[in-house]
């Protein structure tokens, strides 16, 4: 196998194992962790993770995973499983990992954004939790379920490769 190739398959199985990974850690002890705080809490502390994700290597890390994977497909496109896998993999990542995050997650966290919470009730703050938490909870679950799909089929795309 020719040395970009193979350098292109490491990066799209690290980043896609990176991005699931981040996603599970939510789902398991980031979101059950904060579950467990005061709506105030809460609020200010996923404003805070929100603002703190927007940085370079998270965008590299999880744009860079959605350009790899189609990449990858037209390399192996002579290879028929191989290539199957693949396009699967990026038909996965890009609707149930960048499409949820774009159109349900960013719009949720953008809404939680707006609120200032020194001018917001008890009762408020409530009520934006409410409205908030579970949907995203829900959302990040099939983002989670998703990018692991995604590592899963790329894995086993590359081992068809030996």
């Amino acid at each position: 196998m020719e040395t970009i190739k193979l350098i292109i398959l490491i990066g799209m199985v690290t980043f896609t194992g990176l991005t699931a990974g981040l996603f599970f850690a939510w789902s398991c002890s980031v979101m059950p962790g904060l579950s467990r705080v005061p709506d105030r809490v809460f609020i200010t502390a996923m404003q805070s993770m929100n603002r703190a994700i927007q940085n370079p290597l998270f965008f590299s890390i999880f744009f860079g995973a959605a350009l790899l994977l189609p990449l990858s497909s037209y390399l192996f496109h002579g290879v028929a499983l191989v290539f199957e896998l693949l396009v699967g993999a990026t038909i996965v990542y890009w609707v149930g990992v960048i499409g949820v995050t774009i159109s349900g997650n960013v719009p949720l966290n953008n809404k939680l954004e707006s609120f200032q919470l020194a001018s917001v009730s008890e009762d408020d703050m409530f009520k934006i939790r409410e409205g908030f938490e579970s949907r995203w909870n829900r959302l990040n679950h099939v983002r989670t379920i998703a990018s692991t799909v995604t590592l899963v089929l790329t894995i086993t795309a590359t081992l068809l490769l030996h």
